[in-house]
């Protein structure tokens, strides 16, 4: 099974809780804004724990079929 993950970065507020719970996969960027590392996975791992996070709710995960 594939996920596609999908950042609204314009309505990131960079709080910065995805790249706490999900460092693997989640970066905080120069303007203080989050982005992802890979944006298709195999495996959902911790994302989904950062999409959760997410106060804002700006980032989606899709099952790819």
């Amino acid at each position: 099974m594939a996920f596609k993950i999908t950042h609204n970065r314009d309505a990131c507020i960079g709080c910065g809780a995805c790249a706490a719970v999900c460092p693997d996969n989640w970066k905080m960027s120069d303007d203080g804004k989050s982005d992802p590392v890979k944006t298709e996975l195999e495996e959902i791992g911790c994302n989904k724990e950062a999409a959760d996070s997410c106060p804002v709710q700006c980032i989606k995960i899709e099952e790819i079929k």
